[in-house]
């Protein structure tokens, strides 16, 4: 199968798109917060929804994918998931938001398999690195999601007309990225019939998506968490605030466009070790200081430190002998987002019993985990 220049960027577009939708619900936690008068503690609830969500879309993920290919699963759930910003902060109540953010989980993780599973056969055809590069779109795109939601909003424009012109402005960019997608390929002679559908991963996968997870959780809590935090533990303006995402997202954005590069030259065990100590070191900065602009350069800090943690992994889970990449992929994810999703649900119920600076410490904990755990990523991980 020829990749051309055109499923490269349409693929690029996915994963822009996929950021700059998760960064303006990121950037609108505290007006979902102060819409409905709810406290932490319900505020990890609500995101515990949307990660039940996500755990009913993985378990058919990749026999969805494989039945549709990952072109129409995209194209579907990617316009799902921008037309469901528009209701945040239109329910007529908690529960109704519950629902919506169910299903918003549901979508988003379907969504998320797809594109994924795209660059894996990007990769594959292609025969060169790419998975970083992809996820730096994301990053990418929640960098611009966050700094335009900052922007906006320092403009006086409503959050409600915000979130309608973002919903309408990502169908469109998704829908059209869609029609440049690979065209569906048949599932490889030697795959497993198991592989076909959902199943609880073991062996390698098993401990890939354990690895995913702990990123995830981490990762999870900066997208969730970051602006609430600088608007509530260091009393910044709102729109100030949001540039903790932004500055997080911005980082790791570059840091994944030159991932490819690093590799290619370095084992994923040394990529792995030095990613956690830098994590770790530049969130306990944040965590320490009193002023907002050193917190800004630690979320940089933790962005850099995550930025290749999950290329890596979900990479190695596409190329499983045996496995279809989307089921691979999927069954990764399966646990990774787990973590991702109830990660920030903890972490509120954390914040309610003590504090948010305190609840935070946890991306430290797994950033030291993840750094203790880089040997086991030396079964060949690499692209």
């Amino acid at each position: 199968m020829e990749v051309t220049t055109g499923h490269r960027w349409a693929s690029r577009a996915q994963f822009f798109s996929s950021g700059f939708i998760f960064a303006t619900w990121g950037v609108h936690v505290p007006t979902v917060k102060a819409h409905y008068g709810i406290d932490e503690a319900q505020l990890g609830i609500a995101m515990l929804a949307a990660g039940a969500g996500a755990m009913v879309g993985l378990t058919s993920a990749g026999r969805w994918i494989g039945r549709h290919g990952p072109r129409r699963m995209a194209a579907l759930c990617g316009c799902i998931y921008a037309l469901l910003l528009a209701g945040l902060i239109a329910m007529p109540g908690y529960p109704a938001l519950l629902g919506l953010l169910a299903a918003f989980g549901l979508v988003t993780s379907v969504f998320d398999v797809a594109i994924n599973t795209e660059a894996a056969q990007l990769e594959l055809h292609g025969a060169r690195p790419l998975m970083s590069g992809m996820h730096g779109m994301f990053s990418l795109g929640g960098m611009a999601g966050a700094a335009s939601g900052s922007a906006v909003l320092a403009a006086g424009l409503g959050p409600q007309a915000h979130l309608l012109w973002v919903a309408a402005a990502m169908v469109l960019v998704v829908a059209i990225a869609s029609t440049r997608m690979l065209p569906p390929a048949a599932a490889p002679a030697d795959a497993a019939p198991a592989a076909r559908g959902f199943r609880l991963p073991r062996g390698t996968l098993a401990v890939l998506g354990v690895l995913a997870a702990l990123g995830l959780i981490a990762e999870g809590a900066i997208y969730d968490w970051s602006v609430l935090y600088m608007q509530q533990e260091l009393r910044s303006p709102q729109e100030q605030a949001a540039l903790a995402y932004a500055s997080f997202s911005a980082a790791m954005a570059a840091a994944r466009f030159g991932g490819d590069a690093m590799r290619a030259r370095f084992s994923p065990a040394a990529l792995l070790l030095g990613s956690g100590v830098l994590a770790a070191a530049a969130m306990t900065l944040v965590l320490l200081t009193d002023l907002p602009w050193v917190a800004l350069a630690g979320f940089a800090g933790v962005g850099i430190g995550f930025a290749n943690v999950v290329p890596i992994l979900f990479g190695a889970s596409a190329r499983v002998p045996g496995v279809e990449p989307a089921s691979g992929i999927a069954a990764v994810s399966a646990v990774a987002y787990l973590g991702f999703m109830a990660g920030p649900a903890v972490i509120g119920l954390l914040a309610r019993a003590s504090s948010l600076t305190a609840a935070l410490y946890v991306v430290v904990v797994f950033a030291v985990a993840l750094a203790a755990s880089a040997r086991f990523t030396e079964g060949g991980s690499r692209a």
